[in-house]
C-alpha cells in the first residue's frame, strides 16, 4: 500500500478521487458508508428502536441520510434532523440522498432546523452524528455548537460518522465542545487524528466502502488535485512557487525551454531558465514569460556557476539536466551545482544528461531529490536492469530508490515510481509519446509541483499522471503525431478537470 495506516484529510480525498477515476464513484462510496453505519446499529439495537440522524449539508450529512434510509427499511423508527437549509446543499451525492429520505414520508420523519432557536432536547435510543466530519477546523460555532450540546445531553447511544463533530481530523484535537461519541465509524482507514488521540471518538470501527487497493497504488487525478495549493484572494506574485531550470548547450536549446513551459503550466508564479549564451536566444524565443539567465560560454561550466548563486537563494526548487550535454566540464559543473543545491536543502529533479553526470560519482543525497530515468538511464544510474512485468519492475525500482535515498520515477509504458518504501504505478500515456521532448515536459512538471510545495513522491505521482493524460488527450485529437508543445497546451485544462 502506498499510504500508511492512518490518512490525512488530503490523502483521503486523493484516494477518493483516484477511486472514482477507477470506476468506483463517490456515490457508491457514500452508499457503502451509510450502509456500514446502519450495519453497526443493527448489530447493537433491535428493529423498532428509535434513531435520530443529525445531518449537516455536507458529505457527512449525505452519509447520514443513506444510513437513515437503510435503517428505516430495516424497521427502525427514524427521524432525520437537517441542520441548515437544504437549498444550500451543493454536493450532488448529498442532495440525492437528502431527496431520497425527504420522499420517504411514511417511514422517515424529516425536520429542518435553520437556527439555534429550533434546537430541542433529543430523545432517542440512538443518535447518529453526521454534522461535519473531516472538514472540521477550529471551534464549533452556532448552530453546530448548540446541536452538539443537545446530542451530548441526551441519554442516547451516540455514533459519529467518520470523525466526531468538533474534532479536527488531522490532529484529533477538539477546540472546545465536541460530540462525546460512544462509537465512531470511519471509512477506508482511520484518520490521522486517531493516531494521536485513539480514544477521542469512543470505540473506533473502520468500515471498507469499496475503495479498491489500486486507488492508493496507481496514480490518478487525486494526485494532481493534491498538488494544487489553495489560491487566496489576497495572493501576490511569488506566493505560488518559483523554479530554476538549468540545462541547455550549444547543441540543445529546446529541452530546457520545454521543461520551463511545462513548469509554468502547473501554476507556478516564476520560472528561471539558466542556459549558456549559445542557447539563450532560442529559449527566449519560446515565450516572453521565460526569465532567461544567460550563462557565459557555450555550456554549463565551473566558471559560470557563480551566476546561479543569487537564484538559488530565491527559488523553491531546481530542475537540472534537460539539454545539458555530457562534456567533461559540464559534468564537473553539474556536480558542483548538485552540492550547492543539496547544501541549501532545495528539492530538485534530475533528468537526461543530469542523470548521466550524476551516475559518474553517485554523490550522497541529502535534500529531497527525484530522478526521472528511462530504462537505459536507470541501468546507468543503478547498474541494474528493470525487467519483467510492472510489479516486478516495482520491486527493483523500490530497492534502488532505497539504496540511493531518492525518489526514482522510471519512465516506460507503465511508469514506476518509488521512494524506497512505497511504490506506485502510472498507466497514462501512449506510444506516440516516444517523441523527443516529452521527457523534458515531465521534468518541468515534477519541478513545478516541487516548487508548489508537493512532497517529492507527490510531485512525481502528479507529474507522471498529468504528462501521460495530456499525451492521451493529444493522441485522441491528432493520433500519434504528437509534439511536446501539444502536451503543455493541454496540461492546465487537465489540472482544472482534476480539481472538480
Amino acid at each position: 500500500m502506498i499510504l500508511g495506516e492512518y490518512l490525512t484529510v488530503r490523502e483521503m480525498i486523493t484516494v477518493e478521487h483516484n477511486s472514482a477515476h477507477l470506476g468506483v464513484s463517490t456515490m457508491i462510496m457514500m452508499e457503502n458508508a451509510g450502509r456500514s453505519i446502519a450495519d453497526e446499529i443493527s448489530k447493537r439495537f433491535k428493529p423498532g428502536s428509535t434513531v435520530t440522524v443529525v445531518c449537516g449539508i455536507s458529505g457527512n450529512g449525505g452519509d447520514g441520510c443513506v444510513a437513515a434510509r437503510h435503517l428505516a427499511n430495516r424497521g427502525y423508527i427514524v427521524e432525520v434532523i437537517i441542520l441548515g437549509d437544504p437549498k444550500n446543499i451543493t454536493l450532488e451525492n448529498t442532495r440525492a440522498n437528502y431527496t431520497a429520505v425527504h420522499n420517504m414520508k411514511n417511514s422517515v420523519k424529516v425536520k429542518i432546523l435553520k437556527d439555534t432557536s429550533l434546537i430541542q432536547p433529543i430523545e432517542a435510543d440512538v443518535i447518529i452524528d453526521a454534522l461535519i466530519g473531516t472538514s472540521m477546523k477550529g471551534s464549533l460555532l452556532p448552530p453546530f455548537l448548540q446541536m452538539v450540546e443537545a446530542i451530548n445531553n441526551s441519554d442516547a447511544f451516540r455514533i459519529s460518522v467518520d470523525v466526531p463533530t468538533g474534532v479536527e481530523s488531522d490532529t484529533g484535537i477538539a477546540h472546545g465542545e465536541y460530540v462525546k461519541a460512544d462509537l465512531t465509524v470511519t471509512f477506508h482507514k482511520p484518520k490521522q487524528g486517531y493516531k494521536q488521540h485513539p480514544d477521542i471518538g469512543g470505540k473506533l470501527v473502520v468500515a471498507k466502502i469499496g475503495i479498491p487497493l489500486e486507488a492508493e497504488i496507481y496514480t490518478g487525478p487525486g494526485d494532481v488535485w493534491a498538488s494544487q495549493p489553495k489560491r487566496e484572494e489576497t495572493a501576490h506574485k511569488g506566493m505560488y512557487g518559483s523554479l530554476l531550470v538549468v540545462g541547455g548547450s550549444e547543441t540543445y536549446s529546446g529541452a530546457p525551454a520545454l521543461a520551463a513551459m511545462a513548469a509554468y503550466a502547473t501554476g507556478l508564479d516564476l520560472v528561471y531558465v539558466a542556459v549558456p549564451e549559445s542557447a539563450a536566444g532560442a529559449v527566449m524565443g519560446f515565450s516572453p514569460s521565460l526569465i532567461t539567465v544567460k550563462l557565459k560560454g557555450e555550456r554549463l561550466t565551473s566558471s559560470n556557476l557563480e551566476q546561479l548563486k543569487p537564484f538559488l537563494d530565491k527559488v523553491d526548487a531546481v530542475a537540472v539536466g534537460p539539454g545539458l550535454g555530457v562534456y567533461d566540464d559540464s559534468v564537473k559543473a553539474f556536480h558542483q551545482l548538485y552540492h550547492m543545491v543539496q547544501e541549501k536543502g532545495l528539492p530538485m529533479v534530475i533528468d537526461a544528461d543530469g542523470l548521466k553526470a550524476y551516475a559518474k560519482t553517485m554523490a550522497e543525497v541529502r535534500s529531497p531529490t527525484v530522478f526521472t530515468p528511462h530504462t537505459r538511464e536507470f541501468k546507468l544510474l543503478t547498474g541494474t536492469e528493470a525487467n519483467g512485468r510492472f510489479t516486478e519492475k516495482g520491486v527493483i525500482v523500490e530497492a534502488e530508490a532505497r539504496n540511493i535515498g531518492a525518489i526514482i520515477l522510471l519512465k516506460g509504458s507503465v511508469d514506476v515510481l518509488s521512494d524506497g518504501k512505497k511504490t506506485r504505478y502510472n498507466w497514462t500515456g501512449n506510444p506516440g509519446m516516444t517523441v523527443g521532448g516529452t521527457g523534458d515536459v515531465l521534468t518541468g512538471l515534477v519541478g513545478g509541483f516541487l516548487a508548489l510545495g508537493s512532497s517529492p513522491m507527490g510531485a512525481a505521482a502528479a507529474a507522471a499522471y498529468l504528462n501521460g493524460a495530456a499525451g492521451n488527450v493529444v493522441k485522441e485529437r491528432k493520433g500519434y503525431h504528437i509534439l511536446p508543445e501539444d502536451l503543455i497546451q493541454e496540461i492546465p485544462y487537465i489540472i482544472e478537470n482534476c480539481l472538480d
